[in-house]
């Protein structure tokens, strides 16, 4: 990474809730563990049945979050810049049941691979904790907006009051 994107980079992340707590040198710390990764409008930047071996924040673009089961694809959410994606399958080691498409061009990510965490949470146990606060906002707005898509779906279907 350039000085150049260095400096943009922590600009932005300072910005986020993510580093709301963190001083300049923590993000630029945090930078450090992560790497700057582009994407392609339609690229998948993880699939379907693979175990997360890395977090993803949003920097720049948005990406969706697809369902298949092999008949039909379904978007289950998106993911824009500042948020936090990849953390069920990174956390549980299980595989995912979602793919990460970037849907515009130039998308750009943060990159953190399980390595570079298992590192930060020894080195920087600090940076490591808001991280982890983070992925459960991530993880509670993603529920959140799935719980109100079904709540609207619900109620289109059987009306109001009725399941």
């Amino acid at each position: 990474m350039s000085p150049k994107e260095k400096i943009n980079l922590t600009q932005f992340l300072n910005q986020q809730y993510l580093c709301e707590s963190l001083t300049i040198k923590e993000v630029e710390t945090l930078l450090d563990y992560t790497e700057h990764v582009s994407y392609e409008k339609d690229a998948v930047i993880a699939n379907i049945g693979e175990v997360g071996e890395a977090l993803y924040f949003v920097v720049k673009g948005e990406v969706a979050l697809l369902h298949d089961d092999g008949t039909q694809v379904v978007e289950v959410g998106r993911m824009t810049e500042g948020e936090l994606m990849g953390e069920m399958s990174f956390f549980d080691r299980l595989p995912r049941l979602l793919r990460i498409v970037a849907t515009t061009d130039d998308t750009q990510l943060l990159k953190l691979p399980r390595r570079k965490y298992q590192r930060l949470r020894v080195e920087h146990p600090y940076i490591a904790v808001n991280l982890l606060e983070h992925a459960i906002i991530s993880l509670d707005h993603l529920v959140r907006r799935v719980s109100e898509t079904e709540a609207t779906l619900s109620r289109y279907i059987f009306g109001p009051g009725k399941k």
